[in-house]
């Protein structure tokens, strides 16, 4: 799942993706936002998060995934849902979709060229999790969002382990 980079001296830029950016990808971006930067990497690796619709842009986080962030010592109350932009593809090396249904829409609109990876997120989990889709869990209660985080962090752990194998192992 490697992907080349033409300047290896620029930060590895990773873009997830859900349908209304409110919920699972801005609680993916948060989490391997975390990780990365108690790796060290935080000037190595850029992330953000999108979505396909434009339901909600502008909007802070869900606030059950607030919560479930702060339960794990992250803040995600500086994210703002956007829509997936042209400029998306070339922007970023990885596009990683919380589901199928968002991976082949991304999959649709994506520009002739561009070279950005697109994946399913829990592609890259090792575990239980691996390749299987993200929950919505925007109608659930805040134990939705808990267990759909701890499902996202195992997808989380695999991307960064990828991202350092494949991206950084030059120093």
């Amino acid at each position: 799942m490697s992907v080349q980079h033409s300047n290896p001296g620029r930060p590895v830029r990773v873009l997830f993706v859900c349908l209304g950016n409110i919920c699972r990808s801005p609680m993916a971006e948060g989490l391997f936002r975390h990780q990365v930067r108690q790796a060290g990497l935080a000037a190595r690796i850029k992330t953000d998060s999108a979505g396909t619709a434009d339901y909600h842009v502008g909007r802070a986080p869900d606030v059950r995934a607030q919560r479930a962030c702060a339960a794990r010592g992250m803040d995600i109350t500086d994210l703002s849902a956007r829509q997936v932009a042209y400029e998306d593809f070339y922007t970023f090396e990885y596009i990683l979709a919380m589901d199928a249904d968002n991976l082949d829409h991304l999959r649709a609109i994506r520009p002739a060229g561009a070279q950005a990876k697109l994946a399913l997120f829990m592609d890259y989990a090792d575990g239980p999790y691996h390749g299987r889709s993200v929950p919505d869990p925007y109608y659930g209660g805040i134990e939705d969002f808990h267990r759909t985080l701890a499902m996202i962090e195992e997808g989380a752990q695999g991307l960064l382990r990828e991202i350092q194998r494949e991206r950084l192992k030059s120093g």
